[in-house]
């Protein structure tokens, strides 16, 4: 099969032909239809949070079953799918206690990759998923079954994007109607926070951001009030928004550490910052603990908008078919695979919000 293949840190991918293994007890394998590009993506290819090389990335994915492997029971073959990296086993202690993002079993495509080159040497399955390729193998739980009249090329984008910030409002911080939002960084993840905020009745919903573009794409999402930080003293905005206490959740989408540091400023007393984005590895941050405690105020980590994918996928789904969610929207442009350093660059460029590989 075709794959784009990172063998340099910072460097362009290259489009080689790899082998894939058939799917093994509990797997399935999935012609990839579409496979958006998410920042995640850039810092690995970017070496920005290390691992091993060659590697193939892409997590945010959707297409149609081929074959599963034995044990697998809830899809089948012509299934369309929506694929994502979030792997879990049902039964650790994680998973019973609905967390499914935070498994903590070891499964075997951990150990193997199911990846090899022409020479039979390994190939890195980036983010558990390797789907910047025409196919994947995955475990059946990283998969879920949507209605086949759903489009695939806007059905990848729920696989990352979409649960990630509209989950960390709904899921990680269960934001009530009526609370204030502020949401730093108005991206693919940043925007489906600011949509997860107006699905809640949350108000007023706050979008903080260094590009006019994307605060005008933030409106269209949702957002009540719009900041451009690089002109406006985004705290004296936020008070005043806030009859001057500040707001009730502020998100960070963006791994920048001025971004997480300006949070701390944006939450009210008993106020909670909440911590989507993630910055490179060893990138630390600093807040003076005696007034974080006198003011009850909390830090929340958002991994994958704590997602339990057989759930919210579904109902993320019924969403968009209702005309509720917008996925259409996200998406910039298609780019073949052939062509996915052109796609990569615009992203890194801040031109897309999410450009997406079609297949």
């Amino acid at each position: 099969m075709k794959a784009a293949v990172c063998r340099e840190f910072g460097k362009p991918l290259v489009i080689e032909d790899i082998d894939i293994a058939a799917p093994g007890p509990g797997e399935i394998k999935v012609k990839i239809a579409a496979c958006a590009v998410c920042h995640s993506d850039i810092h690995f290819i970017e070496g920005a949070w290390g691992g091993k090389l060659p590697a193939v990335y892409g997590h945010e994915a959707a297409g149609v079953v081929e074959q599963v492997g034995a044990g697998v029971a809830h899809i089948k073959p012509g299934d369309h799918v929506v694929v994502t990296l979030i792997r879990s086993c049902g039964t650790c202690f994680f998973c019973i206690q609905g967390e499914p993002v935070q498994c903590e079993t070891m499964f075997a495509l951990d150990r193997t990759s199911p990846l090899t080159t022409a020479d039979g040497k390994p190939v890195v399955h980036g983010l558990r998923t390797g789907a910047f390729a025409e196919y994947a193998v995955v475990h059946a739980s990283q998969a879920v079954a949507i209605d086949k009249d759903m489009p695939l090329d806007r059905a990848s984008l729920i696989a990352c994007g979409v649960i990630t910030g509209l989950g960390a409002v709904v899921n990680t911080a269960s934001v009530k109607a009526g609370s204030s939002v502020v949401v730093i960084g108005t991206g693919g993840v940043g925007l489906n926070s600011i949509q997860g905020a107006a699905l809640a009745g949350a108000h007023p919903v706050i979008a903080v951001d260094l590009s006019d573009a994307k605060l005008e794409a933030a409106r269209r999402f949702g957002a009540t009030h719009t900041v451009n930080s690089s002109r406006e003293d985004v705290r004296a905005v936020v008070k005043s928004l806030t009859d001057g206490r500040r707001a009730d959740y502020v998100f960070i989408t963006v791994g920048a550490k001025a971004a997480i540091e300006q949070g701390f400023k944006l939450i009210r007393r008993a106020g909670s910052l909440v911590v989507v984005g993630m910055p490179a590895t060893g990138v630390l941050t600093s807040f003076d603990p005696s007034w974080f405690a006198n003011d009850s105020q909390r830090v929340l980590g958002s991994k994958m908008g704590s997602s339990r994918i057989a759930v919210d996928i579904p109902k993320l789904v019924q969403l968009y078919r209702q005309g509720r969610l917008k996925l259409d929207e996200l998406i910039t442009a298609r780019y073949p695979l052939d062509r996915i350093n052109d796609a990569i660059a615009a992203v890194t460029r801040g031109e897309a919000l999410r450009n997406v590989i079609v297949f």
